[in-house]
């Protein structure tokens, strides 16, 4: 029998989300209705075809949906990609599982972005892979350091994953460190797996940025995997919709293969939902609703941490949901994460995920927390008001963190 870890992070929002009055742990833009869908794309009929039969529908995905998720990527390159280099999934988790699942069995050696999602290096040590953990360097703004990848290659390393934007800090890689990735990874034959469920809220780029990063599908290297979904930055995790992007047919037939032991297909009414969601105009104006959320939230937040300097740190996030908050005490040690949490919530409602339960296995990232920060702006406003509460009548009562 195989034996996978507990998945933390999603144990903890399973435990208390349920329970919270602000929940600002929320990895999903603010959700939308199927009637605000229709005012974004400006259509006057309905989403849903109640006379289409239910049957599996398109077993790959529509075509149609296929081609707009396809879309996504292709201004970005002079190279398009089409419907055929996209398979659609069971939400983004499906599509990191199935392509894990698929290009890495027992033997291998794989080279993890740290810290990330855990499904990313739980799955494939469940198969039977080595993983090493690629640690990101917080005093460098959470950036990668390519000769540590170096020195990390083995001889059977067989796949390099990536998170980017990346969960949990929202830091960006540049476009010089996706090349020298590929560039790495093209040196020694080695597969690329990039989950880029935060692509396209770019919301806080550098000044010295005048681009959005690229993704990893635009640079050039056919053995690499994207992987992305509806529910982060287009704000419909209901629908359970995600994808696969690769430009190898072969990688893209094998997962296909793999797939069939999961699910047939998506419901017909996703497909449908998520077509119209990433056609245009609705795209377009889906998204800069988004960035413009994160941006206001973000603002409140930032404006809470300088209130609160003596007890925070952080590195302010550039894309994506999610920051990674250090909390301290008046000498700078950091506070227990999880009892700060949880008595947080208890006392006010206010949700977050501690990150070394969640992130760090017990181990790193002691007193620091993950905040969502793209809920309502009055979920955030609401939220950040009992959190000063919260600062001034229970914080400085909270243990430290054990050494």
């Amino acid at each position: 029998m195989v034996k996978i870890k507990e998945f933390a992070v999603e144990r903890w929002m399973d435990d208390y989300e349920n329970d919270a009055k602000y929940n600002l742990a929320e990895t999903c833009c603010a959700s939308i209705s199927l009637n605000d869908l229709a005012s974004l794309s400006g259509q006057q009929t309905s989403i849903i075809d109640y006379a289409q039969k239910q049957v599996y529908g398109a077993i790959r995905g529509s075509k149609a949906l296929r081609s707009n998720i396809a879309q996504l990527y292709t201004t970005e390159s002079p190279d398009h990609l089409s419907p055929d280099n996209v398979l659609v999934t069971n939400g983004a988790i499906q599509a990191n599982f199935l392509a894990l699942y698929t290009n890495v069995g027992p033997g291998d050696h794989v080279i993890c972005h740290y810290p990330t999602y855990q499904q990313l290096y739980s799955v494939p040590e469940a198969i039977g892979a080595e993983v090493d953990l690629w640690r990101s360097k917080e005093d460098a703004g959470w950036q990668l350091d390519l000769e540590d990848l170096r020195s990390l290659i083995k001889t059977n390393t067989k796949l390099i994953i990536i998170n980017n934007p990346q969960n949990p800090t929202g830091a960006v890689l540049k476009r010089e460190t996706l090349q020298g990735i590929v560039d790495i990874a093209r040196e020694h034959n080695i597969m690329i797996h990039s989950d880029e469920v935060y692509r396209p809220l770019f919301h806080s780029l550098n000044t010295d940025q005048h681009e959005n990063p690229p993704s990893i599908l635009s640079l050039g290297y056919d053995k690499v995997v994207a992987t992305g979904s509806m529910s982060k930055a287009f704000s419909l995790a209901g629908i359970r919709l995600g994808w696969i992007v690769s430009r190898s047919p072969e990688i893209i037939e094998a997962c296909a293969s793999a797939r069939d032991y999961t699910i047939i297909s998506v419901g017909q009414l996703d497909d449908s939902v998520a077509t119209l969601a990433l056609s245009t105009p609705t795209v377009h104006n889906l998204l800069e609703r988004n960035i413009q959320l994160a941006r206001q939230n973000l603002a409140a937040l930032d404006t809470f941490i300088r209130e609160f300097e003596w007890a925070i740190e952080w590195t302010r996030p550039q894309a994506g949901t999610t920051a990674l908050i250090k909390f301290v005490n008046r000498e700078g040690k950091p506070i227990d994460d999880v009892v700060f949490c949880q008595q947080l919530q208890k006392q006010t409602g206010v949700m977050f995920v501690p990150g070394s339960q969640c992130f760090g296995g017990g181990v790193d990232f002691k007193g620091y927390v993950r905040i969502g920060f793209v809920p309502e702006h009055q979920v955030m406003v609401d939220g950040l008001q009992a959190l000063r509460e919260f600062m001034h009548s229970g914080y400085e009562q909270l243990s430290v963190a054990n050494a």
